[in-house]
């Protein structure tokens, strides 16, 4: 039976090491940290509210290059298209008007349900309900189509009449926007809304800079849709009575004065009256592939769009290796798996910042006296074997 002062010894150690674990999860003084803590190295992740702040969210190094200051657009955002990781951003959350770069979201949605080899003989009412002023390709009902000329007919042309008798051949108008819904749930971007899934302004169809780039990567992560986005020029449709049509986005053509971005990609562009000018531009340098989307500039027309995206691209290639993510395009499902290493991740940077280390201290003198119990505990027990043996217990 343990005497009553050791049971009161041992439930101080049992306190000590309940007290430690409460320290633990929370700083050890206001103090003793600062009120935004910085994760250590390039390749730690910061916390995720950070993309969720207004302004320009950006964790230079000394020696990293200054953000260009000509950038006008509402909402902008610079991510590594390989590792997802987003290097700067402006108002990354903030909901704004897609215009014609949420066909994206509609091709990463639809094109595993209509490959290019599938052919369709297009019909009257499948053309119907198409946006007045929006851009064609010239789709013509009563003639059939393999999917491959309807799909460069929404890159290249970003026509809404293709979409149609795409979407058509997906379910059906109103089933593709609820599947693009879902898609864009599943790769974890919760800031859109999809009323009409060729752009065409409609009453509370929205989309962020982020989740544009979340489609943009994962786009470039599939073959048809990476071909079809870094198509300049093409014949529509493809056979003996066919006419060139060419990429709007001038960064990939050069088209409109506007020199095109060495080792561009695509990947969409966008003009509605109500968005504005948008943009989803992708590019490799080396063995960099960087994604940038840029709505609704402010100043500069309508080419201003592109000068913004280049001017982001170069300056996040310029940046490699000196600035520090500030947030992760990464899928849900995929951040959770990094997670699983994230305990030691948090408690170096806790350290470094002051926050646990006072709970570490006191654990620490909690397995001190644990272990001074525990010796105490043997030696009594020998003393009072030896003390028996003598008769004098």
């Amino acid at each position: 039976m343990i005497p009553s002062f050791a049971r009161a010894v041992l439930a101080g150690a049992l306190a000590s090491v309940l007290g430690a674990q409460l320290l633990a999860q929370a700083p050890a003084s206001a103090a003793g940290r600062r009120q935004e803590p910085t994760p250590p190295g390039p390749a730690a992740a910061a916390p995720p509210s950070w993309l969720y702040r207004s302004g320009t969210q950006v964790r230079a190094r000394p020696s990293a290059p200054a953000l260009p200051d000509d950038v006008s657009a509402l909402s902008w955002l610079v991510a590594d298209a390989d590792s997802g990781d987003v290097l700067a951003a402006k108002n990354a959350h903030e909901p704004l008007p897609p215009a014609s770069t949420i066909k994206t979201l509609f091709a990463l949605t639809a094109l595993p349900q209509v490959p290019g080899t599938t052919q369709h003989t297009v019909t009257d009412s499948e053309l119907e309900g198409i946006g007045e002023g929006s851009s064609l390709v010239g789709v013509d009902a009563g003639r059939t189509y393999r999917a491959a000329d309807l799909w460069r007919g929404v890159f290249l042309s970003s026509g809404n009449d293709a979409v149609h008798v795409l979407a058509e051949m997906n379910g059906g108008w109103r089933a593709t926007a609820r599947r693009m819904q879902a898609k864009a749930r599943s790769l974890g971007a919760r800031d859109t809304h999809v009323v009409s899934p060729d752009g065409y302004d409609a009453p509370g169809q929205v989309s962020s800079a982020f989740d544009l780039a979340v489609f943009g990567r994962a786009g470039l992560a599939h073959p048809e849709f990476r071909r079809y986005c870094s198509t300049a020029l093409a014949k529509f449709p493809e056979g003996a009575w066919s006419y060139d049509i060419q990429n709007t986005n001038r960064l990939l053509t050069g088209a409109d004065g506007v020199a095109p971005y060495p080792g561009i990609i695509g990947v969409k562009n966008g003009y509605t009256s109500g968005a504005g000018h948008t943009l989803i531009a992708a590019a490799k340098r080396g063995d960099r592939t960087l994604v940038v989307s840029v709505m609704n500039p402010q100043r500069g027309g309508g080419l201003a769009v592109y000068e913004e995206a280049r001017a982001l691209l170069d300056w996040g290639f310029a940046a490699e290796g000196r600035v520090r993510p500030v947030g992760s395009l990464q899928p849900p499902a995929a951040e959770a798996a990094a997670g699983a290493v994230a305990p030691t991740t948090v408690a170096a940077e806790d350290e470094e910042e002051g926050w646990a280390t006072a709970g570490g201290a006191t654990t620490g003198i909690a397995l001190v006296v644990l272990a001074g119990w525990a010796a105490f505990v043997v030696r009594r027990r020998r003393v009072r074997r030896e003390a028996t043996m003598l008769g004098e217990w």
